[in-house]
C-alpha cells in the first residue's frame, strides 16, 4: 500500500504555569495546568508513523506531558529549555483516528514551571487511494 505524508497545525498560544503573571507574555492565555484539547482532523482512516513538533518558550523542568486523544506519550515529552524551543516527539503509548483526534499539553503541577506552547504540529502517514 502506498502512503503519503500529512500533517494538521494546531495553535495553542497557551501560558502554563501557577500564576497569569509568571511570564510577561500577555499574548498568551493563561490557562494554569493545562491547554484546552484542541481538535485536529485526519481525513484518512490508519494513520501511522505520527509524530508531534511543539514549539514552546521557556521550559524549565522536565515532567510535563503531551496528551494526544486523552492518553500520554511515552517517555519524557518537552525538554527543559531557555527561551522558544521546537522539539519533535514520537506518537507513542497512543493511537491518531482517522476523524477528530485531540491534543493538549498537561503542566507538571508538582513544579512551579511556567511555559508558553506556541504552535504544534502534528504529521502522520496515511493511505493513498
Amino acid at each position: 500500500m502506498t502512503r503519503r505524508a500529512n500533517y494538521a497545525l494546531v495553535n495553542f498560544m497557551e501560558l502554563l504555569g501557577e500564576d497569569a503573571d509568571d511570564l510577561d507574555t500577555p499574548w498568551a492565555e493563561f490557562v494554569g495546568d493545562r491547554t484546552e484539547a484542541h481538535a485536529f482532523e485526519i481525513p484518512a482512516d490508519d494513520p501511522t508513523e505520527g509524530f508531534v513538533q511543539l514549539q514552546a518558550y521557556d521550559v524549565s523542568e522536565f515532567g510535563h506531558e503531551i496528551v494526544v486523544n486523552g492518553e500520554p506519550l511515552s517517555g519524557f515529552d518537552i525538554p527543559p529549555a531557555p527561551g522558544w524551543q521546537c522539539w519533535m516527539d514520537s506518537i507513542t503509548g497512543t493511537d491518531l483516528v482517522g476523524g477528530e483526534n485531540t491534543l493538549r499539553i498537561r503542566r507538571d503541577a508538582a513544579t512551579d514551571d511556567a511555559f508558553v506552547i506556541g504552535t504544534a504540529t502534528v504529521h502522520w502517514k496515511e493511505p493513498v487511494e
